[in-house]
């Protein structure tokens, strides 16, 4: 990856649940300014868990940073609380969207500019949000626990561009959701990264999606990174096809294959 204009540098963290859990093992990823860049794995590789770091919502969860550092722009953000990044134009889009069920859409939308106290440019972000969501203007006054998976989800995007961030932590964007509606809001981070300049860094189970949209990726398992790269080289990597695209070179093997089964492992350790 290009060093120029690295926006995330997390060098080697360790996380720790409980004080003896030990969830994260030596994570190092950079993301540049204006990229799209996506950490990418099965359920419970450590893909939330390195976002929550980040963020620093892992104290609400019982977990910390015990190794490493993470610096935003060059400067270490380990110690600050999460609304301090918030102020510093990093939002978390948290896994499963999160919506107030009992607010509207609108209200939900308006909760996001909290740190805003401009009127004018909270009117002019509201707009910006119903020009890339306009089905959420159609559902605005509509109660969040009453509208789609999808319109949540946009909901929960939406929400986090009314704080006017220059970086987005996306989590599981696809989660529950129909392919259509999952291809709708990727192409309206692509969107958003390309006009906005809105810098994202995503963690996603659908690596072919993720693939599609992201400048570059990571892979982890088991709370390490095992391979990163362009998104286009991770996507012809003949053991990315097969492992995590479905699609091995040739004919196509099964987990139980034996020599599939030691490649992994020699491939992961």
């Amino acid at each position: 990856m290009d060093t120029k204009n690295i926006v995330l540098n997390v060098n080697g963290i360790e996380v720790i649940y409980n004080h003896v859990i030990l969830v994260l093992k030596g994570v190092s990823l950079q993301v540049p300014e204006g990229g799209i860049v996506a950490i990418l794995g099965g359920n419970g590789a450590g893909k939330t868990t390195t976002l929550r770091a980040v963020s620093n919502l892992l104290k609400g969860e019982r977990g910390e940073v015990t190794k490493g550092s993470i610096e935003l722009r060059g400067e270490r953000i380990d110690n600050l609380s999460t609304a301090d990044l918030v102020q510093r134009g990093v939002v978390q889009v948290m896994e499963g969207r999160h919506c107030f069920a009992h607010l509207t859409i609108e209200e939900n939308l308006m909760t996001g500019s909290y740190t805003r106290s401009d009127k004018a440019e909270v009117a002019a972000n509201l707009e910006k949000v119903y020009n890339y969501f306009p089905r959420l203007k159609t559902r605005r006054t509509s109660q969040a626990a009453y509208t789609s998976g999808g319109e949540q989800q946009m909901c929960a995007i939406g929400r986090a561009l009314m704080a006017n961030p220059s970086m987005v932590l996306l989590d599981e964007p696809s989660m529950g959701l129909a392919p259509q509606i999952v291809e709708e809001v990727f192409e309206i981070v692509k969107d958003l990264n390309t006009k906005e300049r809105v810098t994202f860094l995503l963690a996603e189970q659908n690596t072919n999606m993720a693939l599609r949209y992201a400048d570059y990726g990571y892979i982890m398992e088991s709370g390490r990174i095992v391979m990163d790269g362009a998104a286009a080289d991770l996507r012809t990597n003949e053991d990315v096809k097969e492992f995590y695209l479905g699609v091995g070179g040739g004919e196509r093997k099964s987990f139980k294959d034996v020599k599939s089964y030691k490649r992994r492992k020699r491939w992961l350790a």
